[in-house]
């Protein structure tokens, strides 16, 4: 049993996975108050699944880019919850779950994640057959205009996109596409099924060392 946790940005998400079910899985829009709402939500969703915590296999968290405040929240809750119950830790970068939830389209995949300040943080995907989508490089965090001057067609985009950064995608005129609304969505069931496959892999982290990605200064990151 795996359960995951995402608190990157102000969409929050908790998920169970068995390895063949999705057990439980949950998201919600928070207002900055992970601290309040996490621990709560994650005992309901065990309670109501039946669960106990020491019988999760490993946690797997979201671990990046995202906000300084949600991100160090998550992964605190998560190394605590892995060390009091001996079990095994697992950070899987957010944009790959942005990825994770998007079937083949021709070009490249660009995931994007809120920045707050009118800024998005952004990663670039390539479809690898079987492998399905890949990073390509680094993710970035830009203004959404800068992102597209720097971006050529045939190219979509999934993940937290608001009215007006869609607006300006489609009048770009570069063969730029969005994803629906529910691909877009950052689930929590796509963390505990990368973080599954990581785990029978042994692709597995120390919590002592396990950090968050930060794109820019945390004193400059709005949660």
């Amino acid at each position: 049993m795996i359960l995951a946790i995402d608190t990157a940005t102000k969409w929050t998400g908790l998920a169970l996975y068995d390895g063949r079910t999705l057990l439980a899985e949950t998201g919600w829009h928070s207002t900055n108050t992970h601290t309040v709402e996490l621990a709560p939500s994650v005992d309901e969703l065990l309670r109501r699944t039946g669960i106990q915590a020491t019988d999760l296999a490993a946690v797997a968290v979201a671990i990046g880019p995202g906000s300084y405040t949600g991100l160090r929240i998550g992964l605190g809750f998560a190394k605590g919850l892995a060390l009091a119950n001996q079990t095994r830790l697992i950070g899987v970068p957010t944009l790959d779950i942005v990825a994770a939830s998007q079937t083949y389209s021709e070009g490249q995949l660009v995931a994007i994640a809120e920045a707050g300040r009118s800024r998005v943080c952004a990663g670039l995907y390539q479809w690898r057959g079987k492998k399905g989508w890949q990073s390509q490089e680094p993710p970035i965090i830009d203004s959404w205009q800068n992102l597209l001057d720097s971006l050529d067609g045939p190219v979509i985009f999934a993940g937290e996109i608001n009215p007006a950064a869609a607006k300006l995608i489609r009048a770009a005129g570069k063969s730029f596409q969005i994803a629906n609304a529910m691909n877009s969505a950052r689930r929590a069931g796509y963390l505990a099924e990368i973080g599954w496959q990581r785990l029978r892999r042994g692709w597995v982290d120390d919590p002592a060392t396990l950090a968050p990605i930060y794109l820019r200064n945390p004193a400059e990151t709005s949660a």
